[in-house]
């Protein structure tokens, strides 16, 4: 594993940093999407797309880069550095880890394709089968019936990816968003950059992409809690350089805040914290990769899961960070023209994403005492 950038992936974070910083700013892009159910404007998504980050884990004979969750990773940071809105992370890592863990048959090859270009959205039900959906075979037709809670970025998709579980053990499903048997409610939370949907299905029809194991299935899982805490170490590396900035210029009884000790402590705290989830980011994007370069190997498999607990235990911490600077930044943190509370609301939407760190903490707990036997 190698903790350094290569030239490439240095450009690669180069590019979408600026990119993000000229084209999609947090006064004139975030804020104007907040409550836009999409989460979508349609230059800056195309802009994402010309630029390759779409396709960045797209195999290269479906017109992606065929890179690594590495890659995916160092967008994933500047994103959430940015606190872009949108669904990239559902699109671009967890449908296409989805489509490419399962296999990429006529139809999935296509929506790959469309991931790669930009034209197709998608997103997938992040469940390890939803017992609420049913699978109903109409002749050569198939269809699903039920609800799907949390379902992210439906508004905004053209393909919902759906796990479903018939007698044929769980399949993965593509269903058309604009087809009159789909129905979407918005759940609203406390980050409004993160769009997510109840959404039900009267009877849409389906087309069944591939057969998954539980353990495919837990891998798509483990793949977006990694690739969504990438985007949380960015939101928390963001909000600390804004509040160790602040403090280098904002004066009080004659002097800058940043020559109290207090306030030292307080911007030690978070650096110690962001580097710690840092390296375990990068541990867990290099586990993920090593998985999929070791299909069926139980000590990939076990080292990706692991990982991903890891990264997720470490949730509750990270929000500490945002919560650390608004202290540093005094009165003005707390107010709704200050980007401080934005940050916050990220990361304690990550902290809650898929559980709390409490469950993720104990399941640690457990296999590294298991480990030890």
């Amino acid at each position: 594993m190698n903790l350094e950038l290569t030239d490439e992936q240095a450009a690669l974070r180069e590019t979408t940093r600026r990119f993000l910083a000229e084209r999609a700013p947090i006064s004139g892009h975030v804020r104007r999407l907040l409550d836009d159910p999409t989460g979508v404007d349609e230059a800056v998504w195309r802009g994402l797309a010309d630029l390759g980050t779409t396709g960045l884990l797209v195999p290269e004979e479906f017109g992606g880069a065929g890179m690594t969750m590495v890659e995916a990773g160092i967008v994933a940071e500047e994103l959430g550095a940015a606190l872009h809105p949108g669904p990239w992370l559902s699109t671009a890592v967890a449908a296409t880890r989805a489509l490419t863990r399962l296999g990429t048959n006529g139809d999935a090859g296509k929506i790959l394709t469309g991931i790669a270009d930009g034209t197709t959205i998608a997103t997938v039900s992040l469940s390890r089968a939803n017992p609420a959906v049913e699978v109903d075979e109409q002749g050569d037709e198939t269809v699903l019936r039920g609800e799907i809670a949390g379902m992210p970025d439906a508004a905004a998709a053209d393909i919902l990816l759906v796990f479903a579980e018939d007698s044929r053990g769980i399949g993965l499903f593509a269903v058309d968003a604009d087809s009159a048997k789909v129905s979407l409610a918005p759940e609203r939370g406390i980050d409004q950059t993160r769009k997510q949907f109840r959404v039900t299905l009267d009877a849409a029809p389906a087309r069944r992409l591939a057969v998954a194991s539980s353990d495919d299935v837990a891998a798509v899982i483990d793949d977006v809690l990694i690739a969504t805490a990438a985007d949380a170490l960015g939101a928390a590396r963001a909000v600390m350089d804004l509040a160790v900035e602040y403090a280098k210029v904002r004066r009080q009884f004659g002097q800058v805040i940043g020559s109290f000790q207090a306030v030292q402590h307080l911007c030690v705290d978070m650096y110690e914290t962001v580097e710690l989830a840092r390296s375990g980011v990068i541990h867990a994007l290099w586990a993920a990769d090593a998985d999929v370069a070791s299909p069926g190997a139980d000590s990939a498999s076990g080292e990706r899961h692991l990982a991903a607990v890891r990264a997720k235990a470490f949730a509750g911490r990270l929000a500490t960070v945002g919560d650390t600077a608004i202290q540093v930044f005094g009165g003005i943190g707390y107010t709704w023209e200050h980007d401080a509370h934005l940050y916050l609301k990220r990361l304690l939407s990550w902290s809650e994403l898929l559980g709390s760190p409490d469950r993720y903490l104990a399941e640690l707990g457990a296999r590294l005492k298991n480990r030890g036997r």
